[in-house]
C-alpha cells in the first residue's frame, strides 16, 4: 500500500481523543458558538478555516477550558477527552491542561532561560526526580522541537533572545515538556516569516505522530499542507468537516466552497 493510501487509511481508522456534542458557547448574552459536534482523531492534524469572527478559536480554547479565565463565558454541551467530560466538576482544569497542551498566535516565551522555559512544566507537576531527569527532559523535547542544535550552547540565555520562529519552536517545546496527549495551535504561524512557517509546518507534521495537533489556521493553503482533517466554521456554527482533500476539493456544503474560492470570507 504506497503512502498516500496509507495516511488516507490511518485517518480513517484513527481512535476518536477528543469529542463534541452540543457544544455552545455564549459570551454574556451573546450566542457565540452553536452546536458544534465533532470527533477529533487521535495522532491526526486537524484544521479549522473559516473568516475571521467566526468562532474557530473560540472552539479550540473550550477543548483544554481556557475560556475559563474569560469573564462572563459559559460552554455548555458535552466535551469529551478519552470519554471523559472534561468540564466535570471532578477535572482539575490545571491537569487538563497538562494533557492538552497549547501553542499561541504570537510566541509567548517566559522571561527565563531556554532550560527554564522547557523546565517549567515538568518541575511543577513533579514529572523530574532528578536533576539528570530534568535535563533530559528539556533535551528531548528541545530535539522534537527541532530547537536543540542552535540552542544547546545557550541553554542559560533568555528565551525572549531567540528568533521569531526559534521563539515558536521554543513554546512547541515548552508546550510538549509535560507529555500532553492533545497539542492545540492557535495560528501558531501567523506571526512568523516564509522559512520559519515551514519550520513550524514541518515540525507539526512530525509531531502527529505522538500526538493528536489541532490547528486554527487563517491560510487554506497551510490547512491542506498539514492536516488530514479540516473542519470549516462559519458565523458560530461548524459547517463542514471532513477529510482535508475532500472537504478541498469536493466540499459538500455550497458555504464551504463559497469560502474555498474566495467569495466569501
Amino acid at each position: 500500500m504506497d503512502d498516500a493510501r496509507l495516511a488516507e487509511r490511518a485517518v480513517t481508522t484513527g481512535e476518536v481523543k477528543i469529542s463534541a456534542r452540543k457544544a455552545q458557547v455564549y459570551y454574556g448574552e451573546t450566542h457565540a458558538i452553536r452546536d458544534v459536534d465533532v470527533d477529533i482523531l487521535d495522532k491526526t492534524v486537524t484544521a479549522f478555516i473559516g473568516p475571521s469572527g467566526c468562532g474557530k478559536s473560540t472552539f479550540l480554547r473550550c477543548l483544554n477550558r481556557m475560556n475559563d479565565t474569560i469573564p462572563n463565558c459559559r460552554v455548555e454541551g458535552r466535551i469529551t477527552l478519552d470519554g471523559e467530560d472534561i468540564y466535570d466538576r471532578s477535572v482539575d482544569p490545571v491537569q487538563l491542561r497538562a494533557r492538552v497542551g497549547m501553542v499561541f498566535q504570537k510566541p509567548n516565551p517566559f522571561p527565563k532561560s531556554i532550560y527554564e522555559n522547557v523546565a517549567y512544566g515538568p518541575r511543577i507537576h513533579g514529572m523530574a526526580r532528578t536533576k539528570a531527569d530534568l535535563d533530559q527532559i528539556v533535551e528531548s523535547c528541545l530535539r522534537r522541537a527541532a530547537l536543540w542544535n542552535e540552542a544547546k550552547d545557550r541553554l542559560d540565555e533568555p528565551g525572549t533572545g531567540l528568533s521569531g520562529g526559534q521563539q515558536q519552536r521554543l513554546c512547541i517545546a515548552r508546550a510538549i515538556a509535560t507529555s500532553p496527549e492533545v497539542l492545540l495551535m492557535d495560528e501558531p504561524c501567523s506571526a512568523l516569516d516564509p522559512i520559519a512557517t515551514a519550520q513550524v509546518e514541518e515540525l507539526i507534521d512530525e509531531l502527529r505522530a505522538n500526538f493528536s495537533v489541532v490547528i486554527v489556521t487563517h491560510s487554506m493553503q497551510q490547512a491542506a499542507r498539514v492536516s488530514q482533517r479540516t473542519a470549516f466554521f462559519h458565523l458560530g456554527n461548524l459547517v463542514e468537516y471532513g477529510e482535508t482533500g475532500q472537504i478541498f476539493t469536493n466540499p459538500r456544503d455550497p458555504r464551504t466552497e463559497s469560502y474555498i474560492t474566495g467569495r466569501i470570507g
